[in-house]
């Protein structure tokens, strides 16, 4: 691959809106909510990032030891996609591809019920078209948070997502959407839904 030529930075600071999707594919269980973009562009270069957003309905989650009653005895954790950053170069000097790295941020509260130092949080990253009719990719980390001892509360990032978006003959950055979000089960989804962003 040939050594890209233009850079751009984007850094999110973490406002998310409540923006409802038009995509009818669920993307896990979160399908309900966008952030909107509210990017700071770092460097002014030619190779533009997609609209990156953080949905709203999957920016928290909450996890209670299983088959317990949920209240504050019982939670594990309590987490918050804080923001991300974002790089995008061009793959190569022709510019028919976009390289896009996105480094998602995290908010992280260790609950009473947390068992051991290390805390899980599933999370994904999914790319669809700007029409929002279609996933073209999406896929699953785990970010893990360890606090001290002497902690409950710890800020950390999850591990940088990749994505490569094919440019060129009239498809440009603008045509992408990405989106991140925690990977939430029906009942945690539900929780997100009834308290709202936060």
């Amino acid at each position: 691959m040939s050594k890209p030529g233009f850079r751009s930075r984007v850094a999110h600071r973490g406002a998310v809106c409540a923006a409802a999707l038009a995509l009818p594919v669920a993307l896990a269980a979160c399908s309900g909510g966008s952030g909107a973009t509210a990017g700071d562009v770092l460097t002014t270069s030619q190779a533009p990032c997609p609209r990156i957003t953080i949905l709203a309905d999957g920016a928290d989650l909450t996890q209670y030891l299983p088959g317990s009653v949920p209240d504050l005895t019982t939670m594990v954790l309590d987490a918050r996609i804080s923001g991300f950053d974002a790089v995008c170069d061009y793959a190569s000097r022709n510019r028919r591809e976009l390289d896009v790295r996105v480094t998602p941020r995290f908010q992280v509260e260790r609950g009473p019920a947390a068992r051991g130092g290390s805390l899980e949080m599933p999370w994904f990253i999914a790319l669809s078209d700007a029409a929002d009719t279609d996933v073209l990719e999406r896929n699953v980390y785990v970010a893990r948070a360890t606090p001290a001892s002497n902690q409950t509360r710890v800020n950390t990032t999850g591990q940088a997502a990749r994505l490569r978006l094919p440019i060129g003959d009239g498809v440009s950055a603008a045509n992408y959407v990405v989106r991140i979000s925690f990977q939430l089960t029906p009942d945690q989804l539900a929780q997100n839904r009834r308290r709202g962003p936060r």
